[in-house]
């Protein structure tokens, strides 16, 4: 069965999709079986694999309020082992229908009961919030992948984050994990990036993926061309650099 991951930060811009499609693109490459849920009203994932959210027919919108199957709601993409779940636009009031649901928080968990078995993986790239779209990708979830930027800043809000994941392993998920902390959008050159990341270590200790992700600038473009980065250019450091954090998820399975 599947192992699910939330990819999660409530704060805008730390690479959370980045991560979220350049991880699940390097493992699948790995020939795991691997799942991307786009659960972000913004649909960025959706984008960055290539495919024009404003004309996807189902999407995770139909799958949470209209019941619709996850299987009919299911893209390929052009690496053979990922498939995705598309967002729409339509997720945007998602929220404000789920509110009156019964089980509310675990609409996402009951909708991939279903195709769990046959992935090996499952990423869910969360909304920058923390409303009832992310609670429902924590319930649905075993562990929680949370990336934080190198720069000023970086550690604010968290507490309010770490706050939210040890409700919902009190309340609605006790199995769930902090898979790990990611580091993104490293300089090395900046002493600021270096304390940041110092901070976090201490912070976190050995929750701290060893990859880190610096800034490249091949990875910033590769989603304007709705690719992940390996497809854009698979000898980058930013392919290199998803390629060992792959790695590193891929350990855990032992």
């Amino acid at each position: 069965m599947g192992k699910v991951i939330a990819v999660a930060n409530q704060k805008g811009g730390v690479g959370k999709t980045t991560t979220a499609i350049n991880l699940a693109a390097s493992i699948a490459v790995s020939e795991r079986k691997t799942l991307l849920v786009d659960i972000d009203p913004q649909a960025n994932t959706t984008s960055g694999l290539g495919i024009d959210h404003k004309n996807v027919e189902k999407s995770i919108y139909e799958v949470l309020i209209e019941e619709e199957s996850c299987d009919n709601a299911l893209l390929k993409t052009d690496i053979s082992f990922l498939d995705i779940i598309p967002s729409s636009i339509r997720l945007v009031g998602a929220e404000i229908e789920l509110v009156n649901e019964i089980g509310r928080e675990q609409v996402l968990k009951r909708a991939l009961k279903e195709i769990k078995e046959k992935y090996d993986y499952v990423f869910i790239d969360c909304p920058p919030s923390l409303g009832l779209l992310t609670l429902n990708s924590f319930t649905a979830a075993d562990s929680v992948l949370i990336p934080i930027q190198c720069e000023y800043f970086a550690l604010e809000g968290l507490s309010q984050l770490l706050k939210t994941i040890r409700l919902v392993q009190k309340n609605l998920n006790p199995k769930l994990e902090i898979e790990g902390v990611l580091l993104t959008m490293f300089d090395p050159r900046l002493n600021l990036a270096n304390q940041v990341a110092e901070d976090v270590r201490n912070y976190f200790e050995d929750k701290v993926f060893k990859t880190v992700i610096n800034r490249n600038v091949r990875l910033s473009e590769s989603p304007s061309y709705g690719k992940p980065v390996i497809l854009y250019d698979a000898v980058c450091s930013g392919t290199e650099s998803y390629m060992k954090l792959a790695e590193e998820i891929l350990s855990h399975e032992d």
